[in-house]
């Protein structure tokens, strides 16, 4: 899953600007121009949103290394990446979006859930903290108030409601398919 974010999100960039309009969220062409429900997430403003996401993108690679996360997993988060995009529907005025940052915020909702799941007492407690981390992220970026922040030190604005939908839909998707009936957490 890395691999299918990180790789065309660089060859987007070598391309240049002129990609971002054909790939990029717009609202008024999520029905008749679905791949953009994907694409979104390849497309970058500047350098540093570039590599600010791909180091994103390497630290879900190694905690979803470090986890184990079976295939479910990664199906759960293949879900998500679409309805991460899909929710931006939700603030129409942000008239245009792109970066890897909802989708990986929806990996590590995946990743906590699983941990949360299926992991031992240490890991559940580590799926704690990821869990905190990321209500406390999204709520401190208070995507309710409008549909862009403009983080200090930052060339570019951030779309928070991108963060709180991967976040959610991570999490949904990896409830629906890691949680298995009639199986207690290991205590």
């Amino acid at each position: 899953m890395c691999l299918l974010l990180a790789l065309p999100a660089v060859a987007v960039w070598w391309q240049g600007p002129g990609q971002a309009p054909m790939l990029d969220w717009q609202p008024q062409r999520a029905l008749s121009e679905p791949w953009r429900w994907w694409s979104a997430a390849w497309v970058h403003l500047s350098r540093m949103h570039l590599l600010a996401n791909l180091a994103g993108t390497g630290l879900v690679l190694a905690l979803g290394w470090a986890a184990r996360v079976p295939a479910r997993a990664m199906l759960a988060w293949a879900l998500a990446w679409p309805l991460t995009h899909l929710a931006l529907l939700l603030q129409p005025q942000l008239a245009s979006y792109g970066g890897l940052s909802g989708v990986l915020h929806a990996g590590a909702a995946v990743v906590a859930v699983h941990l949360a799941l299926h992991g031992s007492r240490a890991q559940r407690a580590l799926a704690l903290a990821i869990g905190i981390a990321l209500v406390g992220k999204v709520l401190s970026e208070a995507p309710w108030r409008g549909p862009l922040i403009f983080p200090e030190g930052w060339d570019i604005a951030v779309a928070p409601l991108a963060h709180a939908a991967g976040a959610m839909s991570g999490a949904a998707m990896a409830g629906l398919l890691l949680f298995k009936r009639g199986h207690a957490p290991p205590g």
